[in-house]
C-alpha cells in the first residue's frame, strides 16, 4: 500500500470545490431510465449517452472525478478514443464500482447484504492497470418496522471495510457508502439515529480491517426524513441534523465526504448541500462535497431523449448541474442562480 500516494488521490478528488460524477448506474438501471423517454434500450444508446457526459466541454471545471460502471470503462467514444482517455484528458480522475449490488440477508427479512468480495483482489487489480485510481463500493440499509438489525448493518459495515482495505492494497482510493435509505414514513430523528448507529460501526469495522482513513473517501446518506414522513424538514434543519450526526460519528483522519443525493430532486440536492457548507464550511474537519449521480444527469437525459441533435442541449444541462454543486460546495447556490444560468430543473425526483 502506497499511503502517500492514496493520501494525494484523495485529496485531488476534493480541490477546487470539484466533487465526483456518478455514472456507474448498472445497464439493467440505465435501461429503465431510458425507456421513460422511449430510448432504445441497448449497448450502442447507452455507449452514445456515456459520450454524451464525457465529452461535455468543460466538465473537468467542476467534476474531479467519474465513477464508472464496468460497462463503461471499456467503452470508447465512436471515433474510436477510450472514455478513460477522454476523461484523463479533461482533468477528471477515473474511478470504479466494484459491488456485485444488493442481495437478501438470509435470516433478516426486508434486509440486504451487498455482494462482491470474491474475486475483488483480481477483479481491482485489472481496474488500477486499466487507469482507475478510485473504486465504490455501495451498502443499503432500509429502516422500517424493527429494522435495521445489529446483523444487517453489521454484515454491511464489515463488507464495506473489507473491500476498502483490500482497494488500498491495489492501490485505489476507496468510496466507502453506506446509505441509509428515503424510502419509508421514517421521521428525521429515526434516520439520524440509524445513520449515526451505521456510521459508528463502519469506522468500527475500518480500524479493524486496518484502513487508512486518510486515504479513503466518505459517501453517506443526508439526514432526512423518509419520503412518506408527515412531517417535513426544512433545507437548514436537514443540514444541521446531517453535519451534527457526521460530527459524532465521522474521525477527522477522513479528508472528504462526498453525499448522495439518494432520491431527491436536483434542486434539492444542491439547496441542502449549499446549507451545510453555508453554515458548517469553516467548522468542519472535512471537505463537505457531493458525488451525485441523477441529480446532475437527470436534465441532460430529458434533453436528449436519444436524439443526436439534441446532444449539445443536454451537455448543457449537464455542466450547468455540475457547476451548480461547485457552488453549492462554496456556499453559494440558489435556485434563482441556477435558473439564470441556464440549468433545467429536472421533472422527477432524481438520486
Amino acid at each position: 500500500m502506497n499511503s502517500q500516494q492514496l493520501k494525494k488521490t484523495a485529496q485531488a478528488l476534493f480541490t477546487g470545490d470539484k466533487g465526483l460524477l456518478a455514472m456507474d448506474e448498472s445497464n439493467a438501471t440505465c435501461n429503465k431510465r431510458f425507456a421513460v423517454f422511449g430510448i432504445p434500450q441497448t449497448e450502442e444508446a447507452r455507449r452514445a449517452y456515456r459520450e454524451l457526459i464525457v465529452t461535455t466541454p468543460g466538465l473537468g471545471d467542476s467534476i474531479s472525478g467519474a465513477i464508472l460502471y464496468d460497462e463503461t470503462i471499456r467503452e470508447q467514444k465512436k471515433d474510436g478514443t477510450p472514455f478513460l482517455k477522454v476523461l484523463t484528458d479533461a482533468g477528471i480522475v477515473p474511478g470504479i464500482k466494484v459491488d456485485r449490488g444488493a442481495k437478501d440477508l438470509a435470516g433478516h427479512r426486508g434486509e440486504t447484504i451487498t455482494e462482491g468480495l470474491d474475486g475483488l483482489r483480481d477483479r481491482l487489480a485489472e481496474y488500477c492497470s486499466m487507469g482507475a485510481r478510485f473504486a465504490k463500493w455501495r451498502a443499503v440499509i432500509a429502516i422500517g418496522n424493527g429494522i435495521p438489525s445489529r446483523g444487517c448493518i453489521e454484515a454491511n459495515a464489515h463488507a464495506l471495510a473489507r473491500y476498502s482495505a483490500l482497494c488500498q492494497e491495489a492501490g485505489l482510493v476507496p468510496v466507502v457508502e453506506p446509505e441509509v435509505l428515503m424510502a419509508g414514513d421514517h421521521t428525521l430523528d429515526q434516520c439520524f439515529e440509524v445513520t449515526e448507529e451505521v456510521l459508528r460501526e463502519v469506522f468500527r469495522q475500518l480500524h479493524a480491517q486496518r484502513v487508512l482513513l486518510e486515504g479513503m473517501i466518505l459517501k453517506p446518506n443526508m439526514v432526512m426524513p423518509g419520503v412518506d414522513c408527515s412531517i417535513p424538514a426544512g433545507v437548514d434543519e436537514v443540514a444541521e441534523m446531517t453535519v451534527k450526526c457526521l460530527l459524532r460519528s465521522v474521525p477527522a483522519a477522513v479528508p472528504a465526504i462526498a453525499f448522495l443525493s439518494g432520491g431527491q430532486s436536483a434542486d434539492d440536492a444542491s439547496e441542502h448541500l449549499n446549507a451545510m457548507n453555508a453554515a458548517f464550511r469553516l467548522r468542519t474537519p472535512w471537505a463537505l462535497g457531493f458525488s451525485f449521480a441523477r441529480a446532475i444527469q437527470q436534465p441532460a437525459l430529458e434533453a436528449w431523449r436519444g436524439d443526436d441533435a439534441n446532444v449539445q442541449i443536454a451537455q448543457q444541462a449537464l455542466l450547468q448541474r455540475a457547476r451548480c454543486n461547485q457552488s453549492a460546495r462554496r456556499g453559494e447556490y440558489s435556485t434563482a442562480i441556477a435558473a439564470a444560468n441556464g440549468s433545467m430543473p429536472s421533472m422527477a425526483r432524481t438520486g
